[in-house]
């Protein structure tokens, strides 16, 4: 194992980030698939909205399926948290590879230069590993590509940008639009943790799994029929990953019908006698709202509430 890794510890706790400021410097990397950047619109999009955009070299490259080799791809990563002109770091897509990185990464490193990090797919990867060694907030949130160059409806934006700036009230915003379900009632307290479910489970036996301890489980998915979601909640089952946890936050599972969805989870979830909200906007979706991972909340799946427990940024000084 990297002897950067076994010098790092296992987090309990789970510091904010610095606020991303008004005019600040977004760094954009390319951790899994290939972006295909417009690197007008992207540059334009952001001085829209008061930011600039920092493109780090590994964006205009692609090896294969992947956007670089894994060297080209850590070294961004590596380089975007070292920078102290970027004050937050976007991902422009999520895809294939990003485990690939997790046994190089500088974890002292990134947790001397904590900062803003979104994405989610196949960034939950980083998501686990980051919030379990370096210890800090990261958001499970709309990527570049798909998400804000796509246009994609409110609160998509609004809930990034308010959560990164500090203007996110504690009770989260979800859109009346799309009703929730109560697939188990009951309220809860712990972090916020995991998000694509496929992923979790891909991190099962690696030093970078889930860590189960009294969280509020989070999972999302898209592309994976309905005896694979089963599939994949037994093994999370059977591996242990669910006898800790204290509640679950379901998002969104693209293509997956959603009343037998319902009878599923409450068949895997119902005996933990824990809450479970469904139908959270996260994940492949639209709108895609924005979640602090590692972060303290509570899930209210009576009154179909998520709330903040903690400050998930901090005012820059």
């Amino acid at each position: 194992m990297n002897s950067r890794l076994t010098a790092s510890v296992s987090f309990n706790v789970h510091s904010a980030v610095p606020a991303l400021p008004a005019g600040g410097v977004i760094g954009l990397i390319a951790p899994a698939g290939p972006s295909e950047l417009d690197l007008q619109s992207a540059t334009q999009w952001m001085d829209a909205r008061g930011y600039q955009l920092k493109v780090f070299p590994g964006v205009w490259e692609r090896d294969g399926y992947l956007a670089g080799s894994d060297a080209v791809r850590l070294r961004d990563l590596h380089d975007a948290f070292a920078d102290d002109g970027v004050d937050a770091i976007l991902c422009t897509r999520g895809g294939y590879g990003t485990p690939r990185l997790l046994d190089g990464i500088d974890f002292e490193l990134l947790r001397s230069h904590p900062k803003p990090f979104i994405g989610y797919s196949d960034i939950t990867a980083l998501h686990l590993a980051i919030t379990r060694y370096a210890g800090f907030v990261t958001f499970h949130g709309a990527m570049l590509n798909a998400d804000l160059l796509g246009n994609k409806q409110p609160p998509t934006e609004s809930s990034l940008f308010r959560m990164l700036s500090g203007q996110q009230p504690a009770l989260l915003e979800h859109p009346a639009a799309y009703p929730l379900t109560t697939v188990a009632p009951g309220s809860a307290s712990g972090r916020l943790l995991g998000g694509n479910l496929s992923m979790i489970c891909a991190t099962l036996g690696t030093a970078f799994e889930l860590d189960d301890q009294g969280i509020i489980l989070l999972i999302e998915d898209v592309n994976e029929p309905l005896y694979r979601v089963d599939r994949l909640l037994t093994h999370l089952r059977l591996a242990g990953k669910l006898r800790h946890i204290r509640g679950v936050l379901v998002g969104d599972f693209a293509g997956v019908d959603t009343q037998r969805l319902e009878q599923l989870l409450k068949q895997e979830l119902g005996p933990l006698n824990i809450p479970v909200l469904a139908g959270w906007r996260s994940g492949h979706c639209d709108p895609n709202i924005t979640l602090p991972i590692g972060a303290q909340v509570r899930l209210d799946a009576d009154k179909q509430q998520l709330v903040l427990e903690q400050a998930v940024v901090t005012a820059q000084v």
